[in-house]
């Protein structure tokens, strides 16, 4: 088994008991519904992470936010004949303002590696087996109780 660990930055919008999530292309979320954010790079900021994936993963810019947490999940997936153990390390912002509007369908690309787009989904609606563990994570530390 390979063992690796991942820091990424992710932004939580909820508005009216909805919450802005991307559909995963690839990776350990493969088909699942996940926060937007990703990795980040070499020497970058985690704060300039967040409006660079925000950008890349649902077209929208933002334009303030505020830390909201800090914590990790241990994922085990498969990529094609190969077994993983993922440290997944995530920090966590409550996007308070944005610009642009949302991009539902995205192409996957060399930018953009792992989100086919970004909508809004009624939180009361969601199950556990639709979405990625650090969205099972950060909505039920939001107080919210998901099937």
């Amino acid at each position: 088994m390979i063992e690796n660990k991942h820091l990424g930055a992710y932004g939580i919008i909820i508005e009216d008991e909805k919450i802005l999530l991307i559909k995963k292309c690839r990776g350990p979320y493969l088909g699942k519904l996940d926060l937007p954010g990703g990795t980040v790079e070499f020497c970058e900021r985690v704060e300039d992470t967040l409006k660079r994936e925000f950008k890349e993963e649902t077209g929208l810019e933002i334009t303030n936010y505020k830390l909201f947490d800090v914590d990790s999940v241990t994922v085990d997936w498969q990529d094609d004949d190969k077994l993983i153990r993922t440290h997944h390390i995530g920090v966590f912002y409550k996007v308070l303002d944005y610009n642009n509007e949302i991009k539902k369908e995205i192409k996957a690309d060399e930018i953009n590696d792992d989100s086919l787009g970004a909508e809004f989904f009624d939180i009361n609606s969601l199950s556990k087996n639709n979405l990625s563990l650090i969205a099972i994570l950060e909505l039920e530390k939001l107080g919210y109780k998901l099937k």
